[in-house]
C-alpha cells in the first residue's frame, strides 16, 4: 500500500480537523483488557453511586484517546509524530456519550519541526469535556524497500 506523507506545506494556522465516536461498554472492556485499570469509580456502579458522579464514569485516557485517530489520520494526518499532550479534563464522560475531538492548528515552525494544535473534545450536549494542547511533527519520509 501507499501513503502519501503529510508535509508542513499541507497545513495552515486555522486549519481545523474533528472526528466523533460513540463511546461503547466494548470500548470500556477492550481499555480495561489493554491498561488493567479496574478503578471502582469506572466498573462499579454501586460503588460509583456513592461518589458525586453519581454513576461510573469513563476513563479519562480513553476518551482523550480519541485525540490519536485525529493527530495520525485527519489532522497533521499520515506521518504525524506525537511530541506532546497536555490534558485538562472538565467533565465527566460516561457509556453511550457521543464525543466530537477537535484539533486547531495554532502554529506551524517547520525549522523547528513543530506543529501546536489546540485540542478539545465535546459530547453530545456541546459541552467541552476535555482540552489541552497538542504538539506534533511529520516523518520526513520513508525507507526505500
Amino acid at each position: 500500500m501507499t501513503y502519501r506523507l503529510t508535509r508542513f506545506g499541507d497545513l495552515s494556522v486555522g486549519q481545523k480537523a474533528s472526528v466523533r465516536k460513540t463511546i461503547t461498554r466494548d470500548d470500556v472492556d477492550h481499555f480495561i483488557a489493554i491498561t488493567g485499570d479496574t478503578n471502582p469509580l469506572h466498573v462499579d456502579t454501586a460503588f460509583a453511586e456513592q461518589t458525586f458522579f453519581n454513576r461510573p464514569i469513563i476513563h479519562g485516557m480513553l476518551s482523550a484517546s480519541i485525540f490519536s485517530t485525529l493527530l495520525g489520520m485527519h489532522l497533521p494526518g499520515i506521518g504525524a509524530i506525537y511530541r506532546s499532550q497536555t490534558l485538562e479534563f472538565l467533565l465527566p464522560v460516561h457509556i453511550g456519550d457521543t464525543l466530537e475531538a477537535w484539533f486547531e492548528i495554532t502554529a506551524i515552525d517547520p525549522g523547528k519541526e513543530r506543529i501546536e494544535i489546540r485540542c478539545w473534545i465535546n459530547n453530545q450536549d456541546g459541552r467541552t469535556v476535555i482540552q489541552g494542547k497538542t504538539t506534533a511533527g511529520l516523518l520526513r519520509g520513508l525507507k526505500n524497500k
